[in-house]
């Protein structure tokens, strides 16, 4: 669904992201870790159309779309949460998601005068509703986003997300800062949004979420790509491990 060649990005003189290269097959769980600089969050932002990339290429379904705006690419089937939480604090939950879904509505200046513009709205309110419930925020449907706690706040994101009908979907940190079992409801909500077949691009940085749900998984280190594979291969990569914990854990580990 997703290919990415020898993708680069340059701030000034700092290398971001050097010719990363990986393709994410449709339906998959796809993870890309990596520590703190490794260039996750700025691979995310050229692929979802925040950044234009310097050199390289990013192709959905076939199609080159690198640099395209992200509004053009929501209407070719990608969606993405952020890191820090991007959501309306002036709204009702409900409203939040009802915003996602803006793409679809095809209200007119007539057809709000027929009468069709609040029949689009009464749909897309009970679209809303029903993916509120899907992520288990539907207790809070109409409470206003200050009320909700942060992890509610996440599972909203991904609502809203969720209301543009996404065919690939981009999770950036969706575990952060959550206790544990706000991160295991999580993990279950992203399985079961695979599940449904839509295809999902993730970052985290829970090492347990991401071995324990990705199909595939991708390392970067300093905004090269370090390593990939399945889970297996990737934990028992020495230059994974030693990008996370040092050298010096790779001699242990070798000792042991």
């Amino acid at each position: 669904m997703l290919e990415v060649k020898n993708l680069s990005k340059s701030f000034g003189g700092v290398h971001a992201m050097q010719d990363v290269s990986f393709t994410v097959r449709g339906g998959s769980v796809h993870s890309v870790i990596g520590p703190n600089g490794a260039g996750k969050t700025t691979l995310f932002n050229l692929i979802s159309g925040v950044y234009e990339p310097t050199r390289g290429e990013i192709l959905l379904d076939g199609e080159s779309v690198g640099g395209r705006a992200p509004d053009a690419l929501a209407r070719r089937g990608m969606s993405r949460t952020f890191q820090n939480l991007q959501v309306c604090m002036n709204m009702t939950a409900c409203e939040n998601v009802m915003l996602g879904a803006h793409l679809h509505s095809r209200s007119s200046l007539l057809g709000g005068m027929l009468g069709a513009t609040r029949r689009a709205d009464a749909a897309l309110r009970e679209e809303a509703l029903r993916l509120i419930d899907y992520v288990g925020v539907g207790h809070h449907a109409h409470a206003h986003a200050t009320q909700l706690s942060f992890g509610l706040l996440k599972r909203l994101e991904i609502a809203r997300a969720l209301a543009s009908k996404p065919r690939i979907l981009l999770l950036d940190e969706p575990a952060a800062g959550l206790n544990d079992t706000e991160t295991h409801e999580i993990t279950e909500l992203i399985r079961s949004i695979a599940a449904s077949g839509i295809t999902v691009l993730l970052v985290e940085h829970d090492m347990k979420l991401v071995m324990n749900i990705s199909d595939h998984i991708l390392v970067l280190d300093y905004g090269r790509k370090l390593a990939e594979g399945s889970a297996a291969e990737v934990r028992a990569n020495p230059q994974v491990i030693a990008a996370y914990l040092g050298t010096e854990a790779v001699a242990e580990e070798a000792l042991a």
